[in-house]
């Protein structure tokens, strides 16, 4: 549910509880805007995709979804990228600033007033001359006055906001800052989904390290019997050659396996905010990671769950408000403007009532000629509405297209994953007959070399299986929008109200 704010709330806080009555009585006037109201989107009745697994009651993922695998490296892992992310920490900046501006917006709301003070003290001379007939004779007598000068006053000017102009620029504003908001979720969940898949990935790859270890170890017995059946006679050198191409081929697989775990481990570094050198990551067992399974509510939940979808919502929001303020610039401004204060030549009777001087004056401006350019800015706001009322319908099918298609991928990792459970049991059973028969001397070497190499092709199908499902349930948990509300409507915390520390990291 869209959070209902006026832009009055907004600046009662920037002139505080005191100045509640002036509030209100500085927004008394016209507004020439309309309200704003969200395009229609689609809202289908169900998803056409649901997990056979999932519990009948739905539930939307927690604020920390990522628990849910029971993996204590990811947990610390994403408590490092919460504080020190970069991106994280550059999406806070971003809020502080669209705060500033709402603050600053928000001044043209209200008076200015401003103190004077001053004190001179000047100087100015005068001459006289004489004449005498005769000999002409003159003299010139100069003399100087000095003159002293006090002034106190307060001056102050407001412009009317008849039309509702700056009222309409605060409103564009504070939605702004709700948007940066609902963008720094965005990052967050970003930045979330990126730890959670870059470590699976990690420890996926550690898993297919393993069983490509654990194959050329297998394929080294082998080859230790091969040697022993040549020295007795019932092997040739041939197949001895081809079981040492057997090792050379399955060693060749460990180096870039090796490179991936490193550049995910870097990788991991800089999401956690640290340079690679300061960061060791020991990756977990891949089946000690849990699969939790979720099921997402219906779509017209989504829409109130997924922060790009808000955000696009508060941008249109702000377009609209934008729209009045182009609109209102076209009319008339009215300003008013007072000054009052004491002025005085002595300052001990600066403060009396001989001394008191004031002024109020009114004036009003209206733009008669300025060749079409505030008639092209009320187009240039409609047609920026415009654009972003498609952005806002294209988030909203983008964010139900996300789900459907997370929700695929569960259900087919999830089948995946347990297709090659059992192809891996297989492959193994049938290698380990296979190698006792070779000890006996009763299977020829392409028996024991293809049950070998389907037994390799299983053990890493099964570890690729899994990793693609793990990521696939974390693919879901960011198309559902994270966790950042706890409840469809009851968001975990206010948009304009909470610290931005405590908006971005919850």
């Amino acid at each position: 549910m869209r959070q209902e704010r006026t832009y009055g709330q907004s600046l009662a806080r920037l002139a505080g509880e005191g100045g509640a009555a002036l509030v209100a009585l500085l927004l008394a006037g016209c507004s020439i805007g309309e309200d704003f109201t969200p395009p229609p989107v689609p809202q289908p009745p169900a998803w056409n995709n649901k997990i056979a697994a999932a519990p009948e009651t739905p539930a939307w993922p927690s604020p920390d979804w990522w628990r849910n695998f029971n993996s204590h490296r990811l947990d610390e892992l994403m408590a490092q990228a919460q504080t020190a992310n970069f991106d994280i920490r550059a999406a806070a900046a971003r809020v502080a600033q669209a705060d500033a501006q709402l603050r600053i917006n928000g001044a043209a709301l209200l008076p200015t007033l401003s103190a004077t003070g001053s004190g001179t003290r000047s100087r100015s001379s005068f001459g006289e001359s004489t004449r005498t007939s005769g000999l002409s004779s003159s003299s010139v007598s100069s003399s100087a006055l000095h003159a002293n000068s006090f002034g106190l006053g307060l001056s102050t000017s407001y412009e009317i906001d008849f039309w509702g102009k700056n009222r309409a620029a605060l409103e564009s504003f504070e939605n702004s800052a709700i948007q940066s908001r609902y963008d720094a979720r965005t990052t967050q969940l970003t930045i979330q989904a990126s730890v959670a898949n870059t470590y699976f990935d990690m420890v996926g790859q550690s898993e297919r390290l393993l069983v490509a270890r654990e194959t050329v170890a297998n394929s080294q017995r082998v080859l230790d019997a091969f040697h022993d059946r040549l020295e007795a006679g019932t092997a040739t050198a041939l197949d001895v050659a081809q079981q040492e191409s057997v090792v050379a081929a399955q060693r060749a697989t460990i180096p870039p396996l090796e490179q991936i775990i490193a550049q995910d481990a870097n990788a991991l570094a800089i999401l956690a905010g640290k340079a690679p050198e300061e960061m060791s990551v020991a990756p977990e067992v891949l089946s000690s990671v849990a699969l939790p399974v979720i099921q997402p509510g219906l779509p017209s939940e989504l829409l109130v769950r997924r922060p790009d979808v808000q955000s696009a919502e508060y941008a249109l929001m702000a377009a609209n408000a934008n729209i009045t303020n182009a609109r209102a610039q076209l009319l008339p401004s009215i300003s008013l403007t007072g000054s009052g204060g004491f002025q005085s030549v002595a300052l001990a009777t600066l403060l009396q009532h001989t001394g008191l001087i004031w002024s109020i004056g009114t004036s009003l401006a209206q733009t008669l000629f300025d060749a079409g350019k505030l008639e092209g800015n009320v187009d240039l706001t409609r047609a920026r509405y415009d654009e972003l009322v498609q952005n806002y319908g294209k988030a909203v099918i983008s964010a139900l297209s996300d789900v459907e298609n997370a929700l695929v991928a569960v259900q087919k990792t999830t089948d995946l994953e347990e297709a090659q459970r059992i192809n891996h049991a297989t492959s193994r059973n049938a290698y380990e007959i296979a190698e006792a028969q070779l000890k006996g001397g009763t299977v020829d070497i392409t028996t024991v070399l293809n049950t070998q190499k389907a037994l390799f092709t299983a053990q890493d199908a099964l570890a690729q299986a899994r990793l693609s499902h793990l990521q696939a349930v974390v693919g879901l948990y960011k198309a559902m929008g994270g966790g950042w509300g706890e409840s469809v409507g009851e968001p975990v915390w206010d948009p304009l109200t909470t610290p931005i520390s405590k908006a971005i990291s919850d």
